[in-house]
């Protein structure tokens, strides 16, 4: 069985990544893919489960598994700890599913260390106005807070460029596509069909 794909999904806070995995999923696609849970620290907000969305955990909780070293990789943003759990993401990958990861520029960096064979895709907003439209749009958060998260914003951003991919999420729907052809490619590739198809291959050149 060939082993599964990990795809680094990273956007500023507002560009809509969540929204496009999401959607993928929802798409038939002939592989397995599923999307990572992380683990943090911040407080739960309207509408998110714990478990569904992330698994929510105290500061001394996630401490521990940082010095058990149970993070295949983790960040700490805006005081608040994120960190992707090893087994987790190892046990899906054996299985053969793909798994979508759902981090930013820095977990990003240290996933492709530990695995370089891991696809990583950026996203990037049309404009720095529709950006602050969609952080304003939650009613989450007061002004201090969206200036604070613009600023972050802008910064991740410029991390694009360590990146396999880049998709401008300006029409939903294409992105959405050009997300699932990103995904059909990888599964396309020689590296990843030669497993797939061994007995096929093996007989076809055999001697």
């Amino acid at each position: 069985m060939a082993q599964g794909i990990l795809f680094i999904i990273s956007a500023a806070s507002g560009t809509g990544k969540s929204s496009l995995i999401q959607k993928l999923l929802k798409e038939k696609l002939l592989c397995n893919i599923e999307v990572s849970i992380s683990h943090t620290t911040r407080i739960i907000r309207p509408g998110e489960y714990n478990g569904k969305h992330y698994h929510f955990i105290s500061h001394p909780e996630f401490k521990f598994m940082i010095r058990n070293k149970y993070f295949l990789e983790y960040a700490q943003v805006f005081n608040h700890y994120y960190g992707t759990a090893r087994h987790t993401i190892e046990k899906m990958l054996i299985s053969g599913i793909d798994v979508f990861l759902d981090i930013d520029w820095q977990g990003a960096k240290q996933i492709r260390y530990k695995i370089p064979e891991s696809k990583s895709i950026f996203i990037l907003p049309p404009s720095r106005e529709d950006l602050y439209k969609r952080l304003r749009s939650r009613g989450q958060d007061s002004d201090i807070i969206i200036k604070k998260r613009m600023e972050k914003s802008i910064e991740e951003m410029r991390h694009y460029i360590e990146y396999d991919y880049l998709i401008i999420n300006d029409n939903f729907n294409q992105a959405v596509h050009d997300l699932k052809n990103i995904v059909i490619a990888e599964r396309l590739s020689v590296f990843y069909q030669k497993y797939k198809y061994s007995q096929l291959i093996s007989t076809l050149l055999k001697n």
